[in-house]
């Protein structure tokens, strides 16, 4: 079954250096977008894993070279994600987003990458010794940045698969298409990655995409009628399927701040577990600045940074803002409370 789309859909997958998001970085990443019309465009992208402060590439996990084949060597001459990111961010402007278990780990990467660049424009804005070209550059890409991955709705194949049918991706694919291979349209003249199920290369990011956008399609034809297992048929529409298996009330990506009572900001871990950002901002505000400088993701650090801002315009307002009439009685009826107590203070 087609997709019924009113923007484009953008199917998308990494491999990384390893799996931990504050310190590994992509290394592949692949995008396959499929438009209202159902025509695709393809792009994957070799990055060379940088590290930004140290200056120098960040070495594979070996581990993560076994599953994805993918070796130092291989993207030591490739671009670095901040020589992409503004194609990267042009694919992903105008889109909803997709793909294989990429809430958890594919897009709070790609999010800390964009964060990286970020940061790192930022830090050549600041140096005094920059060259005008230079700077001129590093000001550009910093504009291009203009995107918060937040606010896309995003469509997880692998949540809607383990609501329907609890398994992987390879068996995904095997029981809803058949294990027929996908097919990328690269031009007029479409490229097969495999002839069949069993030679698809299954840990290249662009199979990966491509496999999972076969495999949405798919699901949407075996789940049109509720049946006595699954209450609720899947629609053909993004709004519905971005929601299966429940909306994520987090804030940021790892976490750590979540959306509670009246959609206020509260912390999810530590020893201000369940305590609003509010809360802990008017009594500890340090604590915002052991965020800051503490071994978080960009995007975390960027969320509780948001808050603060948040925070501290409210009460810049709430300062300069006169007192209403009932305001202004109990701040009367304090003061007069203090004198009367033969205090005042």
């Amino acid at each position: 079954m087609e997709l019924e789309l009113q923007r484009p859909l953008l199917f998308f997958d990494i491999e990384s250096t390893g799996l931990n998001l504050v310190n590994d970085s992509i290394v592949e990443l692949s995008f396959v977008k499929v438009f209202p019309d159902h025509s695709t465009k393809v792009k994957t992208w070799r990055v060379c894993p940088w590290d930004y402060v140290a200056g120098k590439q960040k070495g594979i996990d070996p581990q993560a070279s076994e599953v994805n084949g993918i070796k130092d060597e291989d993207v030591a001459h490739e671009p670095k994600f901040i020589e992409i990111v503004t194609e990267v961010i042009d694919w992903l402007r105008d889109s909803d987003l997709a793909g294989f278990n990429s809430t958890k780990f594919d897009l709070p990467m790609l999010s800390e990458e964009i964060e990286r660049a970020r940061a790192y424009c930022l830090k050549r804005l600041g140096n005094t010794k920059l060259s005008p070209d230079a700077r001129q550059r590093a000001q550009a890409t910093l504009d291009s940045l203009n995107i918060d991955l937040h606010e896309k709705r995003m469509i997880d194949v692998q949540t809607i698969y383990h609501y329907m049918e609890p398994r992987n991706l390879r068996a995904a694919y095997r029981f809803y298409c058949g294990g027929k291979a996908p097919i990328i349209a690269h031009s007029a003249e479409a490229d097969t990655i495999a002839t069949n199920e069993d030679e698809i290369d299954w840990h290249t990011a662009e199979a990966d995409t491509v496999a999972t956008y076969e495999v949405l399609k798919g699901q949407l034809e075996m789940y049109q009628k509720p049946d006595k297992y699954h209450e609720v048929a899947l629609k053909n529409d993004v709004e519905f399927l971005s929601g299966v298996g429940g909306r994520p009330r987090t804030i940021d990506y790892a976490g750590r701040l979540i959306l509670g009572k009246d959609n206020e900001a509260v912390i999810n871990f530590g020893k201000h577990k369940g305590k609003t950002a509010r809360e802990i901002y008017e009594k500890e505000p340090t604590y915002y600045d052991w965020i800051e400088n503490g071994e978080f993701t960009m995007d975390t650090k960027r969320q509780f940074q948001r808050l603060k801002e948040q925070f501290e315009k409210e009460k810049r307002e709430a300062m300069t803002k006169p007192l209403g009439a009932e305001e202004f009685s109990d701040a009367v009826a304090k003061m007069k409370a203090k004198f009367e107590g033969g205090k005042l203070f």
